[in-house]
């Protein structure tokens, strides 16, 4: 599983590409994203990602608190699972910060 900003250039390695975002990326249109499939229930709920704000002195706080989310996300987790046993996949958001973003902790939530 990879982890891909939606801004940088798709290639042929990035497999399925799924964006992990709650809201559409600014100024992008579904053909340039090169989105296969968008979880946006997968996504943290509005009422985290407004708190985190991509804050981080809040990311260990939001791991936690996305994590926790996510365990009661059976049906969207189990979706994701699926396709990453049928091949590649990368993750796909639109936060400029690389290091704290939810894709992130979704792929270390998954590699539990």
């Amino acid at each position: 599983m990879r982890i891909k900003r939606i801004y940088d250039r798709p290639d042929k390695e990035d497999g399925t590409r799924i964006l992990v975002d709650r809201l559409w990326p600014r100024g992008l249109t579904k053909e340039k994203a090169s989105i296969d499939l968008w979880l946006k229930d997968i996504a943290p709920s509005n009422e985290l990602r407004k708190w985190f704000g991509h804050d981080p002195e809040k990311w260990t706080e939001f791991r936690k608190r996305y994590h926790d989310e996510l365990k009661e996300n059976e049906e969207q987790v189990s979706l994701l699972k699926d396709r990453m046993r049928k091949g590649e996949v990368t993750l796909v958001y639109s936060a400029s910060d690389k290091e704290h973003n939810q894709a992130v902790a979704l792929k270390e939530f998954l590699s539990y």
